[in-house]
């Protein structure tokens, strides 16, 4: 059941990610009351990166909030970043909501207060907590920072669901003397492939493609090429997998099809981004790009009162949109919503 009575603010932030958290603290500096929503713990998405992940970018470039983030490395590690977002949260103050999934967005009009944004469209968030109780918040705008690791890019074959097939990686050591295969070909696929090598596993990499992406870290690429040309890790290139059984992967290529031994696989071939909060309250996603529509200036959609901040403004296209060039979002957002005063 509904518990409490309903919450007013200003800015109700669907997503505690960086890119949601530096909203939240370009709110917090304005003097707007914001609170983060999230179904998981704050920065979910980084928590489900691999345990030894390090950033493609430096530290500086993924900081948030006018926050120095101070590494010993170059580069800082899934463990620096975690510490570091939590640190940040707690120094503005900020409400994050996490374990509280936003499932229903419900327009409402918003006629009182003094608010920003004061006469204008405003929103009811119908929210659940593992607990099964539930909430109704009223708020006078959203913005969906969602980002990218909810829904995985399934490949659609027989066997999808068996319990040994993951669509996230997380550590080589549960692929010691396992058979192994990993599909796909890009940054996560060839950190994965080699830590799950280094660890002790068999591994196979399986890739539409004639080769690896070209975007795969230049500090990554000499070494995972070195194990490919030593066979030390297999890649089987121009190839799809058609089904998964308990312990096979069936994979069509150009030498027809083949059966490879696997006790574990991995699909890591993306995500797509999760556009439903988007969809359900009218905002247009363009069908080819999957972008919804948006004002990059201010990140407004169509919708009033309704914003995205960090990389579900990008579509089909994940690369466009990182913490570094996510993390200003908020800042566009709040400057917006400060015009209407």
């Amino acid at each position: 059941m509904t518990s409490g009575t309903m919450e007013t603010i200003d800015l109700a932030i669907v997503g505690a990610g960086p890119c949601g958290l530096a909203a939240a603290v370009a709110a917090r500096k304005a003097g707007l009351h914001a609170v983060v929503f999230d179904r998981g713990p704050i920065v979910n998405g980084i928590t489900g990166y691999p345990t030894y992940m390090t950033f493609f970018s430096t530290a500086d470039r993924i900081s948030i909030g006018g926050v120095p983030f101070i590494v010993a490395t170059e580069k800082p590690s899934r463990r620096d970043a975690l510490a570091y977002y939590r640190a940040v949260a707690d120094l503005f103050e900020l409400d994050v909501r996490q374990y509280e999934t936003v499932d229903r967005l419900e327009a409402a009009h918003d006629m009182s207060g003094d608010g920003p944004t004061r006469g204008r469209p405003s929103w009811l968030l119908h929210t659940s907590r593992r607990t099964g109780s539930t909430s109704v918040t009223h708020a006078r705008a959203i913005v969906v920072a969602t980002g990218y690791f909810g829904r995985p890019n399934r490949l659609g074959v027989p066997g999808e669901e068996l319990p040994h097939v993951r669509h996230g990686y997380e550590d080589g050591h549960y692929a010691w003397k396992q058979q192994v295969v990993v599909v796909g070909g890009g940054n996560s696929a060839v950190d994965a492939a080699l830590d799950m090598y280094r660890a002790g596993g068999d591994v196979t990499m399986v890739h539409f493609a004639e080769s690896l992406d070209p975007n795969v870290k230049p500090w990554v690429r000499p070494e995972i090429e070195a194990r490919l040309r030593e066979g030390k890790i297999r890649a089987l290139y121009g190839s799809r997998v058609t089904a998964i059984t308990e312990d096979h992967v069936v994979v069509h290529g150009p030498d027809g099809e083949q059966r490879v031994p696997a006790t574990q696989v991995y699909e890591l071939t993306g995500y797509l981004p999760e556009t439903g909060l988007l969809q359900q309250v009218g905002v247009p996603i363009d069908p080819e790009s999957g972008v919804p529509a948006h004002d990059p200036l201010t990140m407004a959609t169509p919708v009033p009162g309704v914003y995205l901040a960090g990389v579900i403004a990008s579509g089909f296209q994940a690369n466009r949109i990182f913490i570094e060039n996510g993390r200003d979002h908020g800042e566009m957002i709040v400057a917006d919503l400060l015009s209407y005063q």
